[in-house]
């Protein structure tokens, strides 16, 4: 017998609220099933009420709090990865850093310069 999985490629966007919830308990119950684990086990190691674990999975409704305990004990709290904020250097800030990053290393025991005239004179740095 061979397990025929929906498209997975939801349109967020255009659902509703309640189907939004609906899928979410759906996954929920998926993952549940697959770490071959009851209602009762899941509620018990996220410290809910088994109601509550029900209730998602139903498509009704729960607390953000309830949905993050439940993924932590359903080992799923990566799928929040997607609310990392990764801070991006706009090209002009780019080339500003690159431009100040230092190109060449000098002697520090040897801290002089020579002028226009090839003299050596000692450094004021």
């Amino acid at each position: 017998m061979a397990l025929v999985m929906a498209n997975t490629n939801l349109d967020w966007i255009s659902m509703s609220d309640k189907s939004i919830i609906t899928s979410i308990g759906e996954y929920l119950k998926y993952q549940r099933l697959t770490q071959n684990k009851t209602q009762a086990q899941i509620a018990e190691a996220a410290g809910i009420n088994r109601w509550t674990m029900s209730k998602i999975e139903n498509g009704e409704a729960i607390s953000l709090t309830s949905l993050i305990q439940i993924l932590r004990a359903l080992r799923l709290l990566n799928v929040l990865d997607t609310f990392t904020i990764e801070k991006q250097v706009s090209p002009i800030e780019l080339a500003k850093l690159e431009k100040k990053e230092r190109k060449r290393a000098r002697n520090k025991e040897n801290n002089l310069s020579v002028d226009q005239t090839g003299k050596q004179n000692e450094s004021e740095w």
